[in-house]
């Protein structure tokens, strides 16, 4: 019987410090964090995705979960946690970097996951800034269930963002003008917004919205002046430039992935780094300020995305007693009795 199907949600652009403000918020409200990010769930890529485990190993703890994923879902999959500061960390390092793993993988993971911790009586804290992956959890997207179509997006990858906000406009121009511009900048999203219109609508019938049942759910947003945000990501590259990203890389290269055959080539944090592994010469502070212009405009797509959610309560990590005001809201929010479970 589950104890409480309250969900803290904590989102926002990256280096906003979200896993550093969920870890107190965990010790404080007997929580545990579940990680809402779509490359720390891949093996052996810790410090480009900021990971944090530094020394940490990755634990099973619950065999009976570790068994429901195998079944249920990938027998690959593995459902470890690790512990920060104490805390439990779930949905790291949950498959290989060469797995096209999926929304609707994750959605399946983070139910298992979460279900598992309410079980427990504890609170389990969403945490990251993959907006999708939030929104396909918490409100659920009726076209999760369909199967990925491998051919047309091998098609497809190669073109440009007009060539395939052409195709959209010519397949299904209802989907593009309900796009927000953050989804019609992106050419994955794109491709995915195709592939849905061209499937038959059979497929379409037999995907179902997969949303978490939540009884009552708190989002709490991250933020800061895009100034100051763009500093703070300046100098996090150049920390995990130190702590010795191009060294990770290597390692992955020799266990066999590739820039082709992996998302190394699709990850912020390791594809500034494709022509410099491939032994052509490029200096590496051209490889930095690559990176670093990467995930600032990662970090405004993340926030286009974000601000669309009016639930969301906004919090300038800037602000000296922003973490006393989060964790006041959090109190009174967590102190409420329950609401009637979702259907």
């Amino acid at each position: 019987m589950f104890m409480s199907r309250k969900l803290l949600v904590i989102a926002g652009p990256t280096a906003t410090g979200k896993t550093n403000l969920a870890i107190g918020l965990a010790n404080k409200f007997d929580g545990e964090i579940v990680s809402a990010d779509s490359r720390q769930v891949y093996k052996d890529m810790n410090i480009g995705t900021g990971k944090d485990v530094g020394n940490e190993k990755l634990k099973i703890k619950n065999e009976k979960l570790q068994s429901k994923v195998g079944k249920e879902i990938n027998k690959k999959f593995t459902l470890g946690v690790y512990e920060l500061k104490g805390i439990p960390v779930w949905l790291y390092d949950v498959t290989e970097p060469d797995f096209q793993f999926s929304a609707a993988d994750y959605v399946r993971c983070a139910k298992l996951v979460i279900n598992d911790i309410w079980q427990r009586g504890k609170l389990p804290i969403l945490v990251g800034g993959t907006g999708f992956y939030i929104k396909a959890l918490v409100d659920g997207v009726e076209t999760l269930g369909m199967e990925p179509d491998w051919e047309l997006r091998k098609r497809l990858g190669n073109l440009g963002i007009d060539q395939l906000r052409k195709i959209l406009e010519k397949t299904c121009p209802e989907r593009i003008r309900k796009m927000n511009e953050s989804d019609r900048s992106n050419p994955r999203r794109l491709i995915r917004a195709i592939e849905i219109a061209t499937q038959p609508q059979s497929a379409k019938c037999k995907a179902k919205s997969s949303k978490l049942r939540i009884g009552n759910l708190l989002t709490i947003g991250l933020k800061a002046p895009y100034k100051i945000l763009y500093q703070r990501i300046d100098k996090r590259v150049e920390e995990r430039v130190a702590q010795g990203i191009e060294k990770e890389i290597g390692g992955l290269i020799k266990k066999g992935y590739s820039f082709e055959n992996s998302v190394l080539g699709t990850t912020i944090g390791y594809k500034e780094w494709q022509a410099l592994i491939s032994n052509i010469k490029h200096p590496i502070s051209d490889i930095i300020v690559r990176w670093q212009l990467n995930e600032h405009q990662y970090a405004k797509r993340q926030m286009t995305w974000f601000k669309a959610d009016l639930r969301i309560r906004w919090f300038d990590v800037t602000k000296a007693n922003f973490g006393s005001e989060v964790e006041t809201l959090v109190k009174e929010w967590y102190d409420k009795e329950d609401e009637a479970s979702e259907d």
